[in-house]
């Protein structure tokens, strides 16, 4: 696929609120919703007043990460209408996920039951041994640009996409550092995103 027109976005914490749905599946694994300790914490188990996890209780919360739950993740607020900006501008959207690849239809459903005009999904695991789990993804789909919330995912990114990150709650954030100099930008969210790619970028 040529890429002149393509947009490759991130799911959980740019397009779909992981975090939140983080509290259902502790509610589904062990009877009780979390209590919001931190609303500024960027990681879903520091946000939320919960224990860490090992062992069979870890197992126990995990096995509840199915399909099931990876189909109904809420939408990230105006997520929705800054893909239908971007779609109705002529780009064409297509998610990269670092979700197993089993889950790529849930993920599909997942954002088609909110409306997002997406209809492909790119699930590459999180296998990051190699650097960025979606660095092969990215070389072999050629975007215009790649929109992730988690800085070591450019890591490799490839020459011609211009990497746009979004930072989003600031406390335990692993987006700092030197590697932020490799970026093209940084955005508060998809929207702002969305309207500096629509908007101020044509301008400037």
């Amino acid at each position: 696929m040529s890429g002149h027109r393509v947009l490759a976005l991130d799911a959980d914490g740019v397009l779909l609120d992981y975090n939140l749905a983080y509290a259902g599946a502790w509610q589904r694994a062990f009877g009780r919703y979390p209590a919001l300790r931190n609303s500024h914490a960027y990681w879903a188990a520091d946000r939320w007043d919960v224990e860490r996890l090992n062992g069979e209780a870890l197992h126990q919360f995990r096995a509840g990460l199915d399909a099931q739950f990876w189909s109904a993740l809420p939408a990230v607020p105006s997520a929705l209408e800054a893909c239908q900006q971007l779609e109705g501008a002529g780009f064409e959207l297509v998610c990269l996920t670092a979700l197993p690849p089993q889950f790529a239809q849930a993920r599909l459903a997942n954002l088609r039951a909110h409306g997002f005009p997406i209809e492909r999904v790119i699930a590459t695991g999180n296998d990051a041994s190699a650097g960025s789990p979606k660095a092969t993804a990215l070389a072999q789909l050629q975007p215009l640009a790649f929109v992730d919330d988690y800085l070591p995912n450019f890591a490799g990114l490839p020459e011609g996409i211009h990497g746009a990150l979004v930072l989003r709650e600031p406390e335990g954030s692993p987006n700092c550092g030197p590697a932020l100099q490799q970026l093209h930008s940084t955005h508060a969210s998809l929207a702002a995103f969305a309207h500096w790619w629509l908007v101020e970028k044509q301008e400037n």
